[in-house]
């Protein structure tokens, strides 16, 4: 499969233009490792290495779509992996967005930080995100792209008023759940059945 044959197959499936403008600017093919280049375009997940993955497209398309970015959003995004989502999520909210991104996997935010080094509203952190990252709190909108076995209560307090929190949650397989905050009001919505490598919380 071609990017133009991914970008058609999205669109099919209801992915908005904007998100797939944002798929075909910043290329997949950047974000993959080496041996997996020519399965760039196919949508599928693909090993990254230290037992993570670089999303199937469509997977991560879906939760953009779910976010709601807005220009100038400030997003705290949970597992960084390849860096490729903390990409598209930095052309979305424009240069006066910002994105905190945060990966566990030392050597996993070391290349992020280095692929993702053009992108300056892009800031990357080596550390165990599972209690999010209070100090830039409050966030428009957050992102998990690791899996937590329960909602963090940390985490959720870190949405700003009016924001949205996308999370799956659960064990083998989780539900992608959305919420959203009015005041003091969290909203909880499921938005359907997706498979994500764990999150790691290191003091478990």
């Amino acid at each position: 499969m071609n990017k133009k044959e991914l970008i058609k197959g999205l669109r099919d499936k209801g992915i908005k233009e904007e998100i797939l403008k944002a798929i075909q600017i910043i290329d997949r093919k950047n974000f993959v490792s080496e041996n997996n280049l020519e399965e760039a375009y196919e949508d599928h997940p693909l090993s990254i290495g230290y037992g993570q993955t670089i999303s199937q497209p469509y997977t991560v398309a879906f939760m953009l779509q779910e976010l709601e970015l807005k220009k100038g959003d400030r997003i705290l995004e949970i597992g960084t992996g390849s860096g490729w989502n903390a990409a598209l999520m930095s052309y979305l909210v424009g240069e006066n967005g910002e994105i905190y991104s945060v990966e566990v996997v030392k050597e996993l935010a070391e290349k992020a930080k280095e692929i993702l080094g053009d992108y300056k509203n892009v800031f990357v952190f080596n550390m165990d995100g599972s209690r999010g990252l209070a100090q830039y709190a409050p966030y428009d909108k957050i992102i998990l792209t690791a899996a937590p076995k329960q909602m963090p209560e940390e985490i959720k307090k870190q949405l700003g008023d009016g924001g949205i929190l996308l999370a799956p949650v659960g064990e083998y397989m989780q539900k992608l759940i959305k919420i959203t905050r009015k005041k003091d009001k969290f909203t909880e919505t499921e938005k359907g059945d997706f498979i994500f490598v764990p999150l790691v919380n290191k003091s478990q």
